[in-house]
């Protein structure tokens, strides 16, 4: 039979796996990310993580921790960029576009003159 102990020390090194895993993964996604180390570097980072997990994960978490930083926080930047761009170029509308739009609407009956004029001076303005 199990007691509390057990399971608690169970809790603990599955938290400590789990933790391991991430690290791991940050690691492997930042040599990739990384464009100044070459491909025979990468793959000895990569063979080392295989045969000495723990070891070469603790020195690359020293010798190149500070790099990690940056380049994630680099990597956000450019999704932030790429990502603002996308919004401005999908949900900016030209001036002629929306009269044009606004013609459709008083051409259909849906909006009266008054209406289409409030809306012609909002987009030339």
């Amino acid at each position: 039979m199990n007691t509390l102990g057990q399971w608690i020390w169970l809790m603990f090194w599955w938290f400590l796996f789990f933790a391991y895993l991430i690290i791991l993964f940050q690691i492997v996604s930042d040599l990739f990310r990384d464009r100044e180390v070459g491909g025979w570097a990468k793959a000895g980072w990569l063979i080392g993580l295989v045969f000495f997990p723990f070891l070469i994960a603790l020195i690359y978490i020293i010798a190149r921790g500070d790099g990690m930083a940056h380049r994630q926080t680099k990597a956000a930047y450019n999704a932030r960029v790429e990502t603002d761009n996308y919004i401005r170029a999908t949900a900016s509308s030209s001036p002629a576009s929306d009269i044009t739009a606004a013609k459709a609407l008083l051409d259909s009956g849906a909006i009266d003159e008054a209406e289409f004029a409030s809306l012609k001076a909002k987009a030339l303005a």
